[in-house]
C-alpha cells in the first residue's frame, strides 16, 4: 500500500490505495496534482450505495485539496453503481428513517445530499465515468457531474419510484433541465432502462465511447480540462450554471462582471 494522508479529517491515498477513513465507505480516493479520483469500491455488491457511502463523498467534498481542479468519478468491477443498497430497507447501516419527525428526516436526507451537491462547485470541473448499470441513486451521481462519459454497455435507471420512493438526491433537478418534463416523467414513472445509445441522443451523455476506450477517453477530456486557464474555467462554470435562470439582462450583467475579475487576475500576473 503506498503513502496515504489525512486531509480534513478524510485519509486519502496517493496511490490509489484504499484508506482507512474511506474504506467502509466503499470509496477509494485518489489525487494527483490537479486531478482527483473517486472510486466507488463495493464491486461485489455492484457498487449499491449506503449511508456511509454517502456521508463518505460529503467528507471528500469538504476536503479535497485547493490543487484539485478536475474530479472524476467511477466504479469498480462490472458496474458503475446499482443505486442503494436494499439491505438499508431491513435496517442494516441503521435503517431508513419513518418520516415521523419531519424536521429530523430533512436534515438526514439534507446531510445525505451533501454526498452530491459539492460535484457542483465552479471551482471543479466533474466528470462520471459511467459503464454497466447506474441505477437510482448512482443515476443521481453522474447527473450530479458536470459532464458524463459513458461505455456502450452502460444502462441508466431511476428506480427510486419503483421502490415506493422520489428520487431525492438532488437528481430531479438535472433530470428536467437535461431531458425536459416529459421524458423525465416517462423515465421516473416507468423506472424502465435507458441504454447507453438512447443515453447519448437524449443528452445524458456528452461523449459515448466503446467500453475498453472509456479510461482513454476520459484522460484525453482530463488533460483538455486542465489545458484551460483555471480562473476562467471556474468563471465561466458560475456563468453557465446561472444562465437558465437569468434574464438575459442578469446574464449580460454577470458575464461584464466575471470579466471585470478576469481582467484584473491578469492585469496583477
Amino acid at each position: 500500500m503506498g503513502d496515504a494522508s489525512t486531509t480534513g479529517g478524510v485519509e486519502r491515498s496517493e496511490t490509489g490505495a484504499a484508506a482507512p477513513g474511506l474504506d467502509e465507505a466503499g470509496l477509494l480516493l485518489d489525487v494527483d496534482g490537479a486531478v482527483a479520483t473517486v472510486t466507488l469500491n463495493r464491486p461485489e455488491r455492484r457498487n449499491a450505495m449506503t449511508f456511509a457511502t454517502w456521508r463518505g463523498l460529503a467528507a471528500i467534498g469538504r476536503s479535497l485539496p485547493g490543487a484539485v481542479r478536475v474530479v472524476v468519478v467511477r466504479g469498480a468491477g462490472p458496474s458503475f453503481s446499482a443505486g442503494i443498497d436494499l439491505g438499508m430497507f431491513s435496517g442494516e447501516g441503521g435503517g431508513l428513517p419513518d418520516g415521523s419527525d419531519a424536521e429530523a428526516a430533512d436534515r438526514f436526507i439534507a446531510e445525505l445530499q451533501e454526498g452530491y451537491t459539492w460535484l457542483r462547485r465552479p471551482d471543479l470541473v466533474t466528470v462520471a465515468a459511467v459503464h454497466g448499470h447506474a441505477i437510482g441513486a448512482g443515476f443521481q451521481l453522474a447527473l450530479s457531474c458536470d459532464i458524463r462519459v459513458i461505455a456502450d454497455d452502460a444502462a441508466f435507471c431511476m428506480k427510486e419510484p419503483a421502490l415506493g420512493l422520489v428520487p431525492d438526491l438532488t437528481g430531479t433537478k438535472p433530470l428536467v433541465e437535461i431531458v425536459g418534463i416529459g421524458r423525465a416523467l416517462e423515465l421516473c414513472l416507468t423506472a424502465r432502462t435507458v441504454p447507453a445509445g438512447e443515453a447519448a441522443r437524449i443528452g445524458l451523455a456528452e461523449t459515448l465511447v466503446p467500453r475498453d476506450g472509456l479510461d482513454g477517453a476520459v484522460r484525453d477530456l482530463v488533460d483538455a480540462l486542465l489545458a484551460v486557464d483555471a480562473g476562467a474555467a471556474a468563471a465561466t462554470k458560475r456563468l453557465l450554471w446561472q444562465a437558465a435562470g437569468n434574464t438575459l439582462g442578469q446574464q449580460s450583467a454577470a458575464e461584464r462582471r466575471e470579466q471585470i475579475g478576469r481582467l484584473r487576475d491578469l492585469n496583477a500576473r
